[in-house]
């Protein structure tokens, strides 16, 4: 009986012998099963980076080909920025567009220039100092956005 509870205790382990076999097993299965996993591996890894690549720009609010121009930790306040900067635009070409919207868009305008350069300068900073420089942009593109919201009407 004690022989048998040992018997069953000792299957779990890896042993040295279930290791060469296993090395064996893989040597001979390997290159005859290899050519036919390796497309449908590549084909599962293109589809993952895909599906990350689309939660990534739906995340920042951006499009997928414009994914790569907003990168490191200030990616989603850059994306901001632009956004702001469209809003913007959109503002100036209104027909109901005001000579103090147009003034509020010049104004703006520059303040969106400095807060870009400021993300770009905090990703150099120590990460409390990096992270207090985001609060503060992201708190004054709140801001702004409201602002531009009133002044679109909505």
């Amino acid at each position: 009986m004690a022989r048998k509870a040992k018997a069953v205790e000792g299957e779990g382990r890896f042993t040295p012998k279930k290791a060469k076999n296993a090395v064996a097993v893989a040597k001979v299965l390997g290159p005859a099963v290899l050519p036919v996993i390796a497309p449908y591996a590549v084909r599962a890894a293109g589809a993952a980076r895909e599906l990350y690549d689309r939660y990534q720009a739906k995340k920042l609010g951006v499009a997928i080909d414009q994914l790569g121009e907003y990168s490191g930790r200030g990616a989603a306040l850059h994306a901001r920025i632009a956004g702001l900067t469209q809003g913007l635009a959109e503002l100036k070409r209104s027909a109901k567009a005001t000579d103090a919207d147009a003034a509020f868009a010049k104004d703006t305008q520059g303040t969106l220039e400095q807060l870009s350069a400021t993300v770009r300068a905090s990703e150099r900073m120590p990460a409390a100092r990096r992270k207090a420089a985001h609060r503060a942009v992201a708190g004054e593109l709140d801001q702004l956005e409201g602002k531009l919201l009133h002044r679109l009407g909505i």
